[in-house]
């Protein structure tokens, strides 16, 4: 069956700078790819190309099929953006949101209160639809967000950053909102943290510098990490001894009275086990991220490698 999204030797130049060089990707019509890369390695460039927010340099991009640059309005059709920052007006109510969203996309006006009925319904916050955007908190803001995105059932939902800025409960919540959208649409979620695309994906592009490094299945990738470490950082923090219980935790050590490395290894949920002893404990959890040494190793390490 043909790919929902094909990109061949994509590049985009800001004056004397390539942003991104020869990407090449293809998706398929379910399930979530990540884009995995630092701050400033291309992601947002290659996800405003991808949606004809940005018109490339070189290459081109289809959509089922259909030539972005040439065909814009139809291939558009078959995407949904969630950005960085969701694009909301926060002086409308959800519905009035929703229904302009539907309104821009062009859809049958017989059709769209329906279509915002089944968004708020799918996104669970029907219960917030008469109400004000900026009166609504991080993790609804960003379920609106997403709800915007699949408000026309478009093929290919992309969302850059998804999980950014959002407390662990809202973490929790909107992870389990993107893998039910994944069974009915395409998803292309990109982060600068492992963690999540360990938690969400089953296939991985990993790009740095404006390339691709690695692309592959999660399991291929697992094959170039060695055991890595989190911090965490809690206001009743428990002794070592109980986090060494969490499987999958292999040492803890403390760095300050409120924050701690934790060594981890062979294990991708780990981080949501610490989460749920966090509730079970109190031990009030405020943050929690991988190290970032251990990401930009793996960088290196690939990168390295693609140049062999």
């Amino acid at each position: 069956m043909q790919n929902i999204l094909k990109i061949e030797r994509l590049s985009h130049r800001y004056s004397s700078t390539w942003a991104i060089r020869d990407i090449n990707l293809e998706i398929g019509r379910n399930g979530i790819t990540g884009l995995l890369g630092s701050n400033g390695a291309g992601k947002s460039t290659t996800m405003n190309i991808i949606c004809g927010a940005l018109n490339q340099t070189e290459g081109r991009v289809y959509i089922n099929g259909v030539d972005l640059r040439r065909e814009p309005e139809l291939a558009k059709k078959e995407i949904g953006f969630l950005p960085q920052n969701p694009p909301l007006y926060t002086d409308l109510t959800t519905d009035e949101y929703l229904r302009y969203c539907a309104e821009l996309r062009r859809m049958v006006e017989s059709k769209i209160k329906g279509a915002v009925e089944e968004a708020k319904e799918r996104c669970g916050i029907t219960h917030v639809g008469g109400r004000l955007i900026r009166n609504l908190s991080g993790g609804y803001r960003q379920r609106i967000g997403i709800a915007q995105a699949i408000i026309h059932k478009p093929k290919l939902v992309v969302m850059d950053e998804p999980t950014n800025g959002l407390d662990p409960n809202q973490l929790i919540e909107v992870r389990k909102l993107i893998r039910e959208i994944a069974q009915q649409h395409a998803v292309l979620l990109s982060s600068h943290i492992l963690s999540e695309i360990h938690l969400l994906c089953k296939e991985i592009v990993m790009i740095e510098a404006g390339r691709i490094v690695f692309s592959d299945t999660m399991d291929a990738f697992d094959n170039y990490m060695q055991p890595h470490s989190l911090l965490m950082r809690v206001e009743n923090p428990p002794p070592a001894t109980d986090l060494l219980k969490i499987k999958g935790v292999t040492r803890a050590e403390f760095l300050t009275a409120t924050q701690v490395r934790i060594y981890f290894e062979g294990d991708q949920e780990v981080s949501e086990r610490l989460v749920a002893a966090s509730l079970l404990h109190g031990w009030r959890l405020r943050e929690i991220s991988l190290e970032r040494g251990q990401l930009d190793d793996t960088f290196k390490k690939l990168s390295s490698q693609s140049h062999q």
